[in-house]
């Protein structure tokens, strides 16, 4: 596939998603609650309004051909990335089965372990300063801030957490 048409293509599908998200969007309530604030759609639907206005725009000048994606014909993803797109994806399918065994903090960190050791051969201190490090932000972001739990995997791992708990709460 060349990098035009993958533009096209993408352009396309992300429009087509994006109008499906409206209209679920607006299944729910997309104004103004007077004394609570925005509905619970609001969000998406304008998110999704501005991605597909950013769709239709990339459309635009796929067929004016006014960049240099939109006139390229080479090839777009070169014959030697593809082992890493490879790697790159088994190890997103290797994170998303690891969320359902050890959770997301623990499999966000052997993920990132992986990554940035194995597939882009950073040192040691930055992998591990990483590894814990951003586990440790999303935990902070989501069950702290926001209030909202994330998979803890199985549930042998939930008692890993109590201590964490009985320090916010």
């Amino acid at each position: 596939m060349t990098t035009r048409k993958a533009e096209l293509a993408m352009a396309v599908f992300l429009l087509l998603a994006s109008i499906a998200l409206m209209f679920k969007s607006m299944q729910l309530n997309i104004g103004w609650i007077p004394g609570r604030g925005p509905g619970a759609g609001m969000w998406p639907f304008y998110l999704s309004l501005g991605m597909a206005l950013a769709c239709l725009a990339t459309l635009y000048r796929w067929f004016r051909g006014t960049t240099p994606q939109a006139r390229s014909e080479e090839p777009f993803v070169a014959p030697d990335a593809l082992p890493v797109v490879a790697i790159t994806a088994g190890g997103l399918f290797g994170l998303l089965v690891s969320i359902h065994i050890v959770g997301m903090y623990i499999g966000l960190a052997a993920f990132m372990v992986f990554y940035l050791r194995f597939v882009g051969r950073h040192s040691w201190l930055m992998t591990t300063m990483f590894a814990v490090g951003t586990p440790i932000f999303i935990f902070c972001l989501f069950e702290w801030a926001l209030t909202t739990t994330l998979p803890k995997g199985l549930a042998i791992f939930e008692p890993l957490y109590y201590p964490l708990y009985d320090l916010m709460y």
